[in-house]
């Protein structure tokens, strides 16, 4: 009988997770370890991209590691940060990011009405400069796989160098784990507050 406090995963793709997380008594002690790093550290759980990753312990602990740089201590302001993350995720269909991120998104200040369109896949506009530099950025970044003078200088203006260097890491690192959990099929948690994205094509 289905648990009404945990809901039915949102699947990724078609079929079943490829790659779930083993039991703890299963890891080896590579993977026992960075199993522990992680709930050890600011995450406090294996969960997303970390579950197929824990098949290469090495690889998982540089991932955490960039992970954490962008996410806690970068220096791009939360609301730029978390709407270039929902488009990347968007981008690639991921659902496990889109879920995650789109909270945190609001709490940070992006509107409402811009979380929609990211959702429908519409260009965004109408948005504080610096977070219009981002979404113009991003989007174009994700969409062509480099970015016109224009764009750059926009951006270079909001950001600085440094700035324009951790926005297209942070679009590189979530698209990146996305395509881990795509491969992986890794589901997300639903949540009311959020409307997942249509199914992966």
């Amino acid at each position: 009988m289905p648990d009404p406090a945990r809901p039915e995963p949102i699947p990724q793709g078609a079929g079943e997770e490829r790659l779930p997380l083993p039991p703890m008594s299963a890891l080896d002690p590579a993977q026992h370890a960075a199993a522990q790093a992680l709930i050890d550290g600011p995450r406090k759980a294996v969960y997303g991209p970390f579950v197929p990753l824990l098949r290469t312990p090495a690889l998982l602990d540089k991932v955490a590691q960039l992970g954490e740089t962008l996410r806690f201590g970068g220096a791009l302001a939360a609301d730029v940060r978390e709407l270039a993350t929902c488009l990347a995720a968007q981008h690639v269909g991921n659902q496990f990011e889109w879920v995650m991120h789109v909270p945190l998104a609001r709490a940070a200040g992006v509107p409402q009405a811009a979380l929609q369109a990211v959702h429908r896949g519409e260009r965004l506009s109408g948005l504080a400069p610096a977070l219009q530099a981002s979404a113009d950025f991003c989007a174009e970044l994700l969409a062509t796989h480099e970015v016109g003078d224009e764009t750059y200088a926009a951006a270079r203006a909001q950001f600085g160098e440094a700035g324009v260097v951790e926005l297209g890491t942070l679009v590189g690192y979530f698209v990146m784990v996305s395509w881990v959990m795509n491969i992986a099929r890794t589901p997300s948690r639903p949540t009311a507050e959020v409307t997942a994205l249509p199914r992966a094509r």
